[in-house]
């Protein structure tokens, strides 16, 4: 039994391709798929126009690195092949940045907390990012 969750955060390349509804709405569906075949439990999606939160837990058989590294590789594969252009306008054809933020948040508090700001984050105000305390 495990009880560790995380809260990772990520960019498309350039900030970018997230910004289509149509292209987060999929990679929104991908993450679930990922979720439901490795057991992993989503508690909280929020795909943003530049930038993703998710909080979730795992298996303590995964490392987060190969989380991460799961949700970004087969996302960037099925929006390349959904999406052909996105590969196209992509030099590096990379549709991710390179890095996260990782953080585990452990107690119930915090759970709630990291949450409800997943839940409201899209009542950013002129790009600037709700204060979490």
């Amino acid at each position: 039994m495990y009880d560790t969750k995380y809260h990772l955060v990520w960019t498309p390349k350039y900030r970018k391709w997230i910004q289509r509804e149509d292209i987060r709405k999929r990679v929104g569906e991908i993450f679930s798929d990922i979720a439901l075949h490795h057991g992993f439990e989503i508690q909280g999606l929020r795909i943003a126009p530049d930038h993703v939160h998710i909080f979730l837990s795992f298996p303590p058989r995964y490392s987060v690195a190969h989380v991460v590294g799961m949700l970004k590789s087969i996302s960037a594969s099925e929006v390349f092949d959904k999406f052909p252009v996105v590969e196209k306008e992509l030099w590096g054809g990379e549709f991710w940045e390179d890095g996260y933020f990782a953080r585990t948040v452990g107690d119930k508090v915090a759970a709630d907390l990291i949450k409800r700001y997943i839940k409201y984050h899209h009542n950013e105000i002129h790009g600037k990012q709700l204060k979490l305390f």
